[in-house]
């Protein structure tokens, strides 16, 4: 049996003479303190030299350490010492990472109160709120913050904010009433008080029934403490990529090592250094680095530019894979602040433009706008002011209430509709504040002639109710027909009335309302979508991104807002928590697709549809600003928080933050994402070709016994490099124009294609040829060994530079799409100075064996290297011609 169904009587048996004002006694609160143990929340902490190791613990970071310890076996220390400096780069960029996410859980922790009110042996006293036990009679009042889980058993106008944890914007009213019905969602749970919440008004006597770990926000912590994060997709595949690529340049290592002995064409030694040499110009060394380096601009583009703050490297390339956004509707679809946009009077239907606290709009009747204010509005809009204990006040240029965000909607209402001359100057005398039994507010006022009235503001079958007291002809199912109406279409319905009040009367109390009321209007308030939403809904529809709620409003509220949203071009479907808790685990599955909304949730429905949706398959982000937020935040593949409005604990356990809490950001975020995939996958495409032709040219060597063409520095060189310097033009390369109206890739997807394997194999062949063959001819016509290894270096890299031209674009690299990219061109002319360097200068030949090439050299150098760009280009045009006829066919 869940708490909230515990009956009073039961849990009174444990007081001397059923009198929870005795409390426990000192001996009970002792004996239960040492079973449960403190009300605190404990986290499992991983040592900070565990969490730099296991940085360590990935495929790309061993082929660097297989590739520092062969140049130290070379003796090639400065390439052994920057190799190593890009692996300890790699692990505390992870290690900042990891650490930064691990403070999600101290965030939580922070929020628990620290002092508790309880009535102990007879007396009420002040105890540490970590002292607190199950047993424990706990008082609220205005301004506590709730020290554990709580079953009221007295309430006394009794209003507890807790948005943070359930997503309900308004405060809910609390009473010490029994629960019978099983399954009911946090905000239903009227007779209970949960740890880290805020008394709003009134007061409370509530018995503790959790602490710690077991209250509400104990099992949000465990839950942030056990959603196991997956690796992202793009780790996936370079991981994948890192191990394939390892052991075929080992096993083809291997191989050849065995075919050496067995041909006996070179000794032990020479074979062994020539074997070492392959590995070295296979392996990829520059691959980690540039990643690394792509994400890390990519991320800090979207730091400056974009409002966008990526707590990890990876994290930026995910949200290109995302194909499922869900989010919380209350201030991140919705702007969390209640606008007052419909006005019923007797005989008209008003409508009210402007959104938010801002006092600015217009009023408008039949789309027309509307100068008169007559007599009926004014005293409408004066009733909605003054019953009312909410306060508007102007901050910084932005408007903000303190108080009730639906009351709020009637101060913006007042100031943006009635021009001062018609704002009354009355005396507010007495107050009746609003609570979940009268379900209304009501204030006496009294005017400069002395005359009193009161005003009432409340749910509209009460505010019904009086008026037919005061009037036997009132038109209730008229009235009735167009609360419904407002209601269908999400928005929350008042009632308002008026009456002369005896001028005797200084005090108000509930009886002083029951002569009836004269009925003065409906209105229909909503917490209105952000305009920024809508349009960027539809540019996520047109990317293939579909966008879930999940909110804890009523389905009702969440379907209304959702199709103003436009959330789907299909009809919108929607379930209840408390539904989907019947559902096993497969049926979750399906129902975490084929709805569009899911209302009145937990914090433990949120983690289960995450999850639900990456057993289908799905790469999603999950955006969100409240505590109950967290754990889905934290399990989800990429987790987003508001920056402004989001708590802590949210924002610790995000992977992205938006400064700006707008959710248009995220497309922008998205169309990132895919830019910084493609280019690394262009990178990867561009780089291992190259690697391997250098790995295929000793391969071949070895094969057909030969002379070595290249020394394992020249290698070496090219790879560090050449690669470091020519590959970082990937980094500036522009989006595609068509990015955003490509699909999601699938998560089964890898990174390399069947085409992109093609590609890579003939142009490894293509470049290790074309090199082998210059190399020959310059020996046959009598140059040098190193003449003809100096050619074939340059041969490489120049063949680098044409095929860079052909990888940067999918269209022809003879068009003008080869000029979208000017930084390119810079990082060409430095390669080619460095080229010049290591071809000229004295000390850079020595180190690398090199020497300096003439005029014929360089002509064949360049006639090789564009030989790359006409045979690739040539397959490119072939490529797209055969695309055009699949989709004509």
């Amino acid at each position: 049996m869940e708490p909230y169904q515990s009956k009073s009587e039961e849990l009174l048996q444990k007081y001397e003479e059923h009198d929870p004002l005795a409390g426990l006694t000192s001996a009970q609160a002792h004996k239960q303190l040492a079973l449960d143990g403190p009300n605190t929340l404990t986290t499992k902490k991983t040592p900070k030299w565990q969490l730099f190791i296991r940085q360590f613990n990935n495929m790309i970071i061993y082929i660097l350490l297989l590739a520092t310890a062969l140049t130290l076996f070379l003796e090639h220390y400065t390439d052994a010492l920057v190799i190593s400096a890009v692996i300890i780069a790699n692990a505390v960029i992870g290690y900042y990472q990891e650490a930064n996410a691990a403070d999600a859980l101290a965030k939580i922790k922070e929020l628990l109160a620290t002092k508790a009110t309880v009535y102990r042996d007879k007396r009420r006293q002040d105890i540490e709120a970590k002292e607190l036990v199950v047993g424990d009679v706990v008082y609220l009042e205005a301004g506590d913050q709730v020290p554990a889980d709580l079953r009221l058993l007295k309430t006394a106008d009794l209003r507890i904010e807790e948005s943070a944890l359930t997503g309900e914007a308004d405060a809910v009213d609390k009473e010490a009433c029994e629960l019978a019905e099983a399954h009911l969602p946090l905000a239903k749970q009227l007779n209970m008080a949960f740890s880290s919440t805020t008394v709003v008004n009134g007061s409370g006597l509530g018995v503790v029934v959790a602490t710690g770990k077991n209250t509400e926000l104990g099992k949000i912590s465990q839950a942030v403490s056990n959603a196991k994060t997956r690796p992202t997709p793009l780790m996936r595949d370079i991981n994948a990529l890192g191990k394939t690529v390892s052991l075929c340049v080992l096993s083809a290592a291997i191989l050849l090592f065995i075919l050496g002995l067995f041909l006996e064409s070179y000794s032990l030694s020479v074979l062994t250094l020539a074997i070492v040499t392959m590995i070295v110009g296979s392996i990829p060394e520059g691959l980690p680095a540039t990643t690394s380096v792509i994400l890390a601009l990519g991320v800090a583009d979207l730091a400056k530019n974009k409002n966008a703050i990526v707590k990890s490297l990876p994290s930026a390339e995910t949200l290109g894979a995302v194909d499922v956004i869900a989010t919380d509707k209350t201030g991140t679809l919705t702007k969390n602040e209640m606008t007052l946009t419909d006005i019923y009077l007797a005989k008209q239907h008003l409508s009210v433009s402007g959104s938010g606290y801002a006092p600015y709009g217009e009023l408008f009747e039949k789309g027309r706008p509307l100068s008169e204010r007559s007599p009926e509005l004014q005293e409408l809009l004066t009733a909605g002011f003054f019953a009312n204990d909410t306060t508007l006040t102007q901050s910084k240029g932005t408007w903000e209430i303190n108080g009730e965000p639906t009351d709020g909607a009637f101060l913006t209402a007042y100031y943006k509709l009635l021009p001062k001359k018609q704002q009354l100057s009355l005396t507010k005398l007495d107050l009746l504040p609003f609570d979940s039994v009268h379900r209304y507010i009501a204030s006496l006022v009294m005017a400069a002639d002395q005359t009193k009235k009161i005003y009432l503001k409340g749910a509209p079958d009460k505010i019904f109710a009086f008026a037919q007291k005061q009037d036997p002809d009132f038109e209730r199912s008229f009235w009735q027909t167009r609360a419904d109406h407002l209601a269908k279409q999400g928005k929350r319905v008042v009632a308002l009335g008026a009456i002369t009040a005896d001028q005797a009367l200084t005090e108000l109390e509930h009886e002083h309302l029951e002569q009836g009321f004269k009925f003065l209007g409906l209105v229909g308030i909503i917490d209105p979508p952000r305009p920024e939403v809508i349009a960027a809904l539809r540019e996520m529809r047109k990317a293939h991104v579909e966008v879930k709620m999940i909110t804890g409003d009523a389905p009702l509220t969440a379907k209304a807002i959702g199709q103003q949203l436009g959330l789907s071009e299909r009809k919108l479907q929607a379930i209840t928590g408390q539904e989907w808790d019947q559902l096993s685990a497969a049926e979750k599955q399906v129902a975490a697709v084929e709805n569009q909304i899911f209302a009145r949730t937990t914090p433990a429905n949120k983690l289960e549809i995450i999850e639900a949706l990456q057993q289908k398959g799905k790469v999603t982000a999950m955006t969100g600003d409240g505590v109950n937020d967290a754990p889905a935040l934290k399990k989800a593949d990429i987790g987003v928080a508001m920056g402004i409005k989001g708590t802590d604990a949210a924002k610790e356990a995000a992977d992205m933050i938006l400064t700006d809490d707008n959710f248009q950001t995220l497309t922008t975020a998205i169309r990132e994402g895919r830019r910084i995939y493609d280019n690394i996958k262009k990178s990867i495409l561009f780089l291992l070709p190259t690697s391997f032709a250098e790995g295929l040219i000793i391969f071949l060597t070895i094969l057909f016994d030969r002379e070595m063409p290249l020394q394992a520095t020249q290698l070496l060189w090219i790879n560090l490099v050449s690669a470091l310097t020519i590959q970082f033009a990937f980094i500036f390369e522009p989006g595609a124009s068509d990015l955003m109206k490509r699909p999601p890739r699938a998560s089964a997807s890898r990174l390399l294609g069947k085409r992109e394997l093609i590609q890579l194999g003939y142009v490894s062949l293509l470049i290790a040829l074309v090199g082998l063959l210059a190399y020959e001819g310059l020996i046959q016509t009598g140059a040098s060994s190193a003449l003809a290894s100096t050619a074939m270096v340059n041969i490489i890299v120049f063949s680098k530079i044409f095929y860079l031209f052909n990888i940067r674009t999918d269209a022809s690299a003879f068009s003008s799409a080869s000029f979208t990219n000017k930084k390119a061109f810079l990082i060409i002319l430095l390669m080619i100075v460095l080229q010049l360097g290591l071809t000229y200068l004295p000390f850079m030949q020595d180190a690398f064996s090199t020497t300096g090439m003439q005029l014929g050299e360089w002509i064949l150098t360049i006639l090789c290297g564009f030989s790359i760009l006409v045979i690739t280009e040539l397959e490119k045009v072939f490529f797209h011609k055969k695309k055009a006829l699949r989709l004509k066919a």
